[in-house]
């Protein structure tokens, strides 16, 4: 079965920012906003007569190889449909056909493998391509077995592990395996000996079982429907995600009428996959860049098929839509389209993505700080958003816009407003590392400033001001050992 029952179940995911462009054809349906082409929302209404049928009654071999056609995408599947009956009306008609149920089983597999079976194909999984060129895959060939097998009064069903199809048939009071991708398949694990004319054993053939602990029966209508799990696995592995929403949907329906569901962790379950492959479809719009239509059809499929899964997609298509106008600087629209989806989302992905945008608003405004009074208005806006922001992160933008507003200060007016400044600010708002820093590089430059003053004073011979200069400087920072040097070299010089 190439492994791919399992495998079709892949969820694709939203990813922050994940960009990259998929294609997809065979859409449908069209978003009344944007003109987009979205799947259709419905089945097939060809798969709800088909599970009605028998949601009472076991099918007929008839019906069973009509939905496997159907289910192939064979269209009206009339000239399969003929080379299924003419099989039918052949084996039937064959002088050699046994009589016990065993042997019989066992004589339908040898023809199909003479007959109809060529060669084997792992994505062949359509019962259709069988009458194309006999290639064939565990899915199809198991379907076609069942069916025959039925045609001649045998009662067959579908058995799945893990990444393989096979068959179980009863004969009389026995079940027996039936590896239909074998000839020699039936009961395996059994020695097929070989005679000549003359009754001489001239070999046998031996089909060793497999693991089968952990295997699942299904119901001939299940095992069908493998068909289009298949089907979704070949569609999505191309980018096709729009043609595997419509599959979905009519396994889904297909299924919807079953008397006794199989439940196996093998079998993916036909609601969970349908909406795995509505928001596959929906993360390959954003994967394409184009998360405004991934949030119309989040609306349109979400209120059809509704799931807590959607809020959890809608957030992050807004997240990736929202990042997109943010780094255009559009920050208004973002809020436009945040609003538009509120309702959509929990109030905490709400608050998230209203953070986002105030986080970079708040950035892009203090990035663009040139003056005193910008970097005030800035550090107003900042203050203005402590519930919307985390605490730490409001401390570091308004970390940012006091360290610069400090060196505007400086720049315009020299490093004793600037320090007086960033003083105030820490008693304020509080210490932390780089304000601390700040401090000692400020009043470091301070220091420098008054200490230059200084030696253009005392190299002009001007003690008395260079003194002047000094005594000012140590009170306003006491105990500076630079300053303090030079208080010791002036009055020397004062002394001479």
């Amino acid at each position: 079965m190439r492994g791919s029952i399992d495998k079709s179940m892949q969820v694709l995911t939203v990813a922050v920012l994940f960009f990259g462009l998929l294609g997809w054809t065979r859409l449908e349906a069209q978003s009344p906003v944007t003109g987009s082409v979205f799947p259709g929302l419905d089945p097939d209404h060809q798969a709800l007569i088909y599970a009605r049928l028998g949601a009472s009654r076991p099918y007929s071999w008839q019906e069973l190889a009509q939905i496997a056609l159907w289910a192939s995408g064979d269209g009206t599947g009339t000239q399969s449909m003929n080379r299924i009956r003419a099989a039918a009306e052949e084996l039937k008609a064959a002088p050699s056909l046994p009589a016990d149920p065993r042997a019989r089983g066992e004589f339908i597999l040898s023809y199909i493998h003479h007959k109809l079976l060529k060669r084997y194909s792992d994505r062949q999984t359509r019962l259709d391509g069988i009458f194309v060129d006999g290639r064939y895959n565990c899915v199809s060939s198991a379907v076609l077995y069942v069916i025959l097998a039925a045609s001649q009064g045998l009662e067959g069903w579908g058995v799945m592990t893990r990444d393989h199809a096979f068959v179980t048939v009863r004969a009389g009071k026995e079940t027996i395996d039936v590896e239909t991708t074998n000839p020699y398949g039936f009961d395996p694990g059994s020695r097929r000996e070989f005679h000549n004319e003359f009754g001489r054993l001239t070999g046998f053939a031996y089909v060793p079982a497999r693991n089968y602990r952990d295997r699942a029966d299904l119901s001939p209508l299940e095992l069908i429907s493998l068909i289009f799990t298949n089907r979704i696995f070949d569609l999505e592995t191309r980018g096709n995600y729009g043609g595997s929403v419509s599959l979905a949907l009519n396994r889904t329906a297909l299924l919807s009428q079953r008397p006794h569901p199989v439940s196996s962790p093998f079998f993916a379950d036909p609601e969970q996959d349908l909406l795995d492959r509505l928001l596959n479809f929906g993360v390959s719009l954003v994967k394409a860049g184009k998360e405004d239509e991934a949030l119309q059809w989040a609306a349109l499929a979400g209120k059809r098929y509704p799931h807590a899964r959607w809020e959890e997609f809608t957030y992050g298509a807004l997240n990736n839509f929202l990042v997109k106008l943010i780094r255009s600087q559009q920050f208004t629209e973002a809020k436009r389209v945040l609003a538009v989806h509120a309702s959509t989302l929990s109030q905490r992905n709400m608050d998230r993505l209203s953070a986002l945008i105030t986080d970079a608003e708040l950035v892009h405004q203090s990035s663009r700080v040139r003056t005193v009074s910008e970097a005030e208005a800035s550090l107003r806006a900042i203050n203005d958003t402590q519930n919307v922001l985390s605490p730490v992160r409001v401390e570091e933008l308004r970390t940012f816009v006091l360290l610069k507003e400090g060196e505007l200060l400086a720049a315009e007016q020299g490093w004793r407003p600037a320090l007086n400044f960033l003083e105030t600010a820490v008693k304020h708002y509080g210490r932390n590392s780089r304000l601390d820093n700040a401090l000692q590089v400020f009043r470091s430059n301070r220091v420098a400033e008054i200490h230059n003053h200084f030696v253009d004073l005392f190299n002009g011979k001007k003690y008395h001001d260079a003194l002047r200069v000094i005594m000012d400087g140590l009170a306003e920072l006491p105990g500076n050992r630079q300053l303090q040097s030079d208080l010791a070299r002036v009055e020397q010089a004062l002394r001479s």
